[in-house]
Parts: structure tokens; sequence; C-alpha cells
């Protein structure tokens, strides 16, 4: 057997185990969510909204039907948490986890899970960058709890407080935004400089993907010791390193500034703040859209041209192997590629003097695709079942495949068939409409690589 066709016969099992451990999680979670111990009144809250809940924080999107601060429990919370945290590291890295806990050994079989869900070339080294995921992932959630503590803790006391920077530390970095500040989120800290900026550096941290930390990190120490100069500090670094950091940049700078044009004036938003508060409730809107949720301006104040700004980068997201959702700034960034690429007459698809190879492109075109198509599906029925405006309703979808968690007002006033529609689209943008559809659909097919078939044009345009 060759080599293509064992990978094609992992491929399949590794896209089933994805999409049904979600839902077993889901499950699970609203079963717990159910009992009348996570109730903050100890009477049990209504299925629709346990399951709503459940699919909102393994799917790490932060839409909510009932506020989070005072419907559930003590319990109740941890049981988010948990249910956050399990989304936001994904199946393998959680399952890995308890087998490093156990000391138990990981077998063949998990590896190759492992490398099939990373999309990684090669099987040597799986589970050390799964251990090394887990252990950044660590650390940065403690130290964003840390800096977190020091407005909770004075606020609400010692272990209150603790818990609080806790949770929010490990929603903000899995891109969750579920928050138990209450039901206006973070508007009260619209001009907090230190929530603000941990808030942000949270968000933007995971948002990056562990692939590019690494290779910045592993920079950085050549430059420390000596191994590399200044001027080869960026060159050296891979494409995707390149691609990630560059659109991250365009898209978060780019974003605060058409926010700050265009409510600059406007009041409600940004009108009633100061110059500086303006810019740093700009850019935290801009960073918030990369799929974390949480919000320090009502996103229904903000104007209309804002809220396309916004659908806009909530649709793209963050980047590879990280917590966010979206398509990935690396699949828009192979597409504006492939088309500056064709305009400029080359055959190839080009960027910085290196080839992008045929499978990125394809994947590319095929997930945007698919995350569009749902997109539009599901708005339409939102706005058939419940009446709202459509503004309202695409913003909410777009929030909600892009696991996002912002919303114009309208998810605690949607109808039981709407929280239905918006649950199923949330739980396809966190396994990928993509992963969804090669899941039910693929069917292995044999077929030598070297036929050649006729080419015909046809016409475009």
């Amino acid at each position: 057997m060759s080599e293509k066709q064992k990978k094609r016969q992992w491929h399949t099992p590794t896209e089933r185990i994805m999409m049904t451990g979600f839902g077993v999680v889901i499950i699970l979670g609203t079963l717990l969510l159910c009992l009348p111990v996570s109730s903050a009144s100890g009477k049990g809250v209504y299925w629709l909204d346990a399951l709503f809940t459940a699919t909102t924080s393994v799917c790490v999107t932060g839409l909510v039907t009932v506020p989070t601060a005072t419907t559930w429990s003590v319990f109740g919370k941890i049981v988010i948490l948990g249910l956050i945290q399990f989304g936001g590291l994904g199946i393998m890295a959680c399952m890995i986890m308890i087998f490093l806990v156990l000391r138990r050994k990981i077998s063949l079989q998990s590896r190759k899970l492992i490398q099939d869900t990373y999309n990684l070339p090669v099987l040597k080294g799986s589970v050390g960058i799964v251990r090394r995921l887990l252990i950044g992932t660590a650390v940065v959630e403690i130290a964003g709890a840390i800096c977190y503590s020091f407005w909770f803790v004075p606020h609400y006391g010692l272990w209150r407080g603790i818990g609080y920077s806790i949770f929010h530390s490990i929603s903000a970095f899995c891109n969750a935004g579920i928050d138990l500040v209450g039901e206006s989120s973070f508007a009260p800290f619209v001009t907090n400089p230190l929530m603000n900026v941990t808030t942000m550096g949270l968000i933007i941290l995971s948002g990056l993907g562990f692939p590019v930390w690494w290779e910045v990190i592993e920079h950085v120490q050549d430059l420390l010791r000596g191994k590399r100069t200044r001027k080869n500090f960026i060159r050296g670094f891979t494409l995707h390193t390149k691609l990630v950091l560059t659109t991250t940049v365009i898209l978060i700078t780019g974003g605060a500034l058409l926010i700050l044009l265009l409510d600059w004036n406007h009041t409600g938003s940004l009108g009633d703040l100061k110059p500086g508060e303006k810019v740093m409730a700009a850019f935290f809107q801009s960073i918030t859209t990369r799929t974390a949720g949480f919000e320090t301006i009502p996103q229904k104040n903000f104007t209309d041209g804002s809220a396309m700004v916004s659908m806009i980068l909530m649709f793209i997201g963050g980047s590879p192997m990280g917590t966010a959702g979206g398509v990935k700034t690396i699949t828009v960034a192979l597409l504006i590629v492939l088309v500056t690429s064709y305009i400029s007459g080359n055959h190839d698809t080009v960027v910085w003097g290196r080839k992008v190879v045929e499978e990125n492109i394809r994947s590319a075109v095929v997930i945007f695709f698919f995350a569009l198509t749902t997109a539009l599906t599901a708005t339409i029925l939102l706005v058939a079942v419940s009446g709202h405006p459509l503004l309202d309703c695409a913003y909410e979808v777009v929030s909600a495949v892009a696991t996002v968690g912002l919303t114009r007002s309208l998810t605690s006033q949607l109808p039981a068939a709407g929280k239905i529609i918006v649950i199923l689209v949330m739980y396809m943008g966190r396994i990928g409409p993509i992963t969804l559809a090669v899941a039910l659909g693929r069917r292995t097919r044999h077929v030598a690589a070297d036929i050649q078939r006729p080419e015909q044009r046809i016409l475009i345009g």
C-alpha cells in the first residue's frame, strides 16, 4: 500500500473523531448544566438554554441566551470554564494532556491522529508539539490571570477575585468571550487600560497560532545568543509566519482606523469618549472581532459602517493552530495573493519570492466557499424564523460561524428555532465547514496519479 493510500485511510477517522468528540462533550456539558446544582436559583435551566450555553462554551463562541454571571452557580461556572478550556485546546490536546498526567504511553495511532489534527508534515515530534502547546497555554493563561487579579481582587475579594481572574484569562485566551462581570460584558472597563491591554494581549497571542510563537521565540533566542543579526531577524521567518504577522498587523490597524473614522463623533460608541479612550476602544473592537467576543461598547451602538467592518474582521478571524475561529488569516491572505498574482500575469501564486503550493490554494478556496455558504444560508433562515433586521441577523450568524460571540443584542431575543440555527452554526464554525463536509461525504477513490485527462476551455466573465 502506498504512503498516499495510508494517509487517506487515517484521514477520515480523524475528522469523524473531531466531529463526534465535540458533539459528545456538548451533550455531556448540556446534561451537567441542566442539573439544579448548576443553576444559581437551584431550579435548573431550560434545556435549550443549557444546550446553547454548552455549545457556545465548547465552540468558544461567547453568544449567550441567559446572563452567565447571574444564571449559573459556582458549579455551573466551573463546568462552563472546563468546556471553554476543552474547546480552546481541542480534543487531541486534551487527550494527550490526560495521557501525560497519567504517564500513559501514547500509541502510534494517537500520534497519527495528532499529525492529522494539526496538519503536521511528519509524524515525528507530534507529542512534543502538543506538550509545548499545553505548556505555552498554561504560561500565558497564568500571566493573564495575574494581570486581571490587580483589578478583580481589590473589587471582589481574594478568592472570588482570583476565581474571576482565572475565568476571564482562560475565556480571553481561548477566544470564548464569556464573562462574569454582568450583562454588559466589559463595558464598565471601556476606559480601563489594565483590563483593555490584558484582554487584547491574550486575544492577539492566541490568535497568532502556536507555530508563530515558537518561531518568533526561536529567532529572539538566536538574536540574543548572537546567532542571528537584527537585519536577518524578519528575513529568516518562514512564509507562514510572515503572512500571519503581516496580515494580523494590517487587520488590527486597518480595522481600528476604519472604526475611528466611521464612529469618531457617533454618540453611543466613540463619540462620548476622550481622544485617547477612542483610540483604545477602537483597537479593542478591532481585536475582539478576531473571534474573542468581549465588548467594551455595545455592538448595537456602532454605526452600520463599523458593523460591516466588524463582520469582515469576524469572518476572517485568527490564524491556524491557535484558539481563534474564522476562515483564518492565511486563507484570506492566500486568496489575495492568488488574485494579485493572476492580475500581474504570473502563472504561479507567488509571494515574497516563494511559490505557494497548489494544495494550499485549493484548500483556501474551499474553506472560504464553505464558510461563506454557511453564513449566507444561516442568515436567510434566521431572518425567516426571527423576523429581526437583516443586519442584526447577519451579524449574529457571522459571529456564530466565526466563533466570535459578539451580538447586536439579538441572541437573548431569538425564538427556539433561531437558537437551534445558531447552535448548529456555532458547531459547524468550530469544527470547520470543510471538516464537517469531508467527514460526512468523503469517499475514498482510487485514481491513478498518472492519468491525464483532456483539457477544455470554458467561457468566464
